[in-house]
């Protein structure tokens, strides 16, 4: 097989980009490059499409033991969008520059998806036969909720993908902890709810605005409300361990698990990838995102649609996210109706089980004295499809020292995405040595 590098390149130019439309996407290309590099490497290999164009490859190698624990790698082939204006270099152009992959996707996900792809035609090639079966799945719109294909595959082909354990993205960035660094493990994530509120007016004649209803001035407002709200953190269970795990001062690790206290410490804190993580762990967040408004230019509109990101802590509902809307807009509530495209809840997996024992003996190897802590993920991933039927799911790569963790959580979605070629040999050096060790 082509080596990672090369293979992740190769996906950052296929340019399979996922603006949330059915007709987006294309991962045909990319699942068409992964079944040309591994074809002929022994495992069994099936592409399955939903719709025309959102392909998914799915490669097997049984176990001997029917028994034996399974395990599945998840990596999704989609990317979101990218605007090549602000971008110091063509985020599709896949250059390898001092070292480092630049592209969209090279960090979500297409790197940890080349390095499982790699790491599973390695195995395969080799003639290893383990005693429990290895699942690797490239999917499909991952970026706009898994319905073409993590979802699709967890309802309609349970049995090609369904594995009792699972790795996908994207933990094992070293980050510092107080007594040295350690190596975060997503064991849950925040649930998503995406929401279009429509904000209603009166139309008139632009020529004369004087106390017209402008549902786009009224919209213009419900947006200020909504980036200024600040809801009451929640300190939930797994916040918690991630605080004690990480070795802080008492009183940063206090400050950081009390409700009270922990939004002015992080309004005073210099890393701002470290201070919007730790925020979006610990609080229902709101963020809008699209506006569409009017029909002309001299037409005062009377409706406004505007889209807004909401994720969720565990535990909340739909009914928590409509109150926090009606806090944040006030006396504007009457004017905005609230409209639900989707919510999927908050979803978690235990820490003590034979996978994360597998995954910490590993990792010693490549960071030794850097313990595993559970970390809990503020964007949505697939696992959460994987973990509603049953299965243990955790988000793990292996990362070198190079980009720093406040580096790579200002990347995801943002500019300047790029991958250290040493974190990609890492991560398949990883996922293979994690298999023979879990699977025997």
């Amino acid at each position: 097989m082509t080596d990672v590098v090369s293979l992740l390149q190769q996906m950052i130019r296929n340019q399979c980009v996922n603006d949330d439309s059915p007709e987006s996407g294309h991962e045909a290309m990319t699942v068409d490059l992964l079944r040309g590099e591994l074809e002929g490497c022994g495992a069994d290999l099936e592409v399955y499409e939903p719709l025309s164009g959102r392909s998914s490859l799915v490669g097997r190698i049984e176990g001997s033991d029917p028994s034996a624990a399974s395990m599945c790698w998840l990596g999704h082939t989609d990317v979101v969008p990218a605007n090549p204006d602000t971008w110091s270099r063509e985020p599709f152009g896949g250059e390898l520059v001092d070292g480092e992959v630049w592209g969209r996707g090279a960090i979500d996900m297409l790197n940890l998806t080349a390095s499982m792809s790699v790491a599973f035609d390695r195995l395969a090639r080799a003639g290893w036969r383990p005693r429990g079966t290895l699942v690797l799945a490239a999917v499909a719109d991952e970026e706009a909720l898994g319905t073409y294909g993590a979802a699709w595959l967890a309802e309609h082909e349970r049995d090609a993908v369904v594995c009792d354990y699972l790795i996908t993205e994207s933990g094992g960035i070293p980050l510092d902890g107080g007594t040295g660094p350690r190596l975060p493990v997503m064991v849950g994530e925040k649930g998503s709810c995406w929401c279009r509120l429509r904000v209603h007016g009166e139309a008139g004649h632009a020529s004369q605005p004087l106390r017209t209803d402008n549902a786009l001035v009224t919209a213009a407002s419900v947006v200020q409300r909504l980036a200024a709200f600040v809801p009451t953190p929640q300190i939930h269970d797994a916040w918690r361990r991630f605080v004690e795990a990480m070795g802080w001062s008492a009183e940063i690790s206090e400050l950081l698990v009390d409700p009270g206290r922990i939004d002015g410490l992080l309004d005073g804190l210099a890393d701002l990838g470290v201070a919007r993580q730790a925020h979006a762990c610990t609080h229902l967040t709101i963020a809008p995102t699209i506006m569409q408004a009017g029909t002309k230019i001299n037409v005062i509109p009377d409706t406004v649609d505007l889209d807004i990101d909401v994720r969720t802590l565990p535990g909340q509902d739909e009914a928590d996210v409509r109150a926090a809307i009606a806090e944040a807009i006030g006396d504007l509530s009457p004017k905005v109706e609230i409209l639900f495209a989707r919510f999927d809840p908050a979803t978690s997996s235990p820490v003590e089980t034979p996978l994360w024992e597998s995954m910490a003996r590993v990792s010693r190897r490549f960071h030794p004295g850097a313990p595993l802590v559970p970390f809990f993920m503020f964007g949505a991933t697939d696992a959460r499809f994987f973990r509603r039927l049953g299965t243990t799911a955790y988000g793990f790569g292996m990362f070198s020292n190079r980009l720093s963790f406040e580096q790579f959580a200002v990347m995801f979605h943002g500019d300047d995405e790029r991958v250290d070629v040493d974190s990609l040999a890492m991560s398949t050096d990883m996922f293979e040595q994690l298999a023979r060790d879990l699977l025997g």
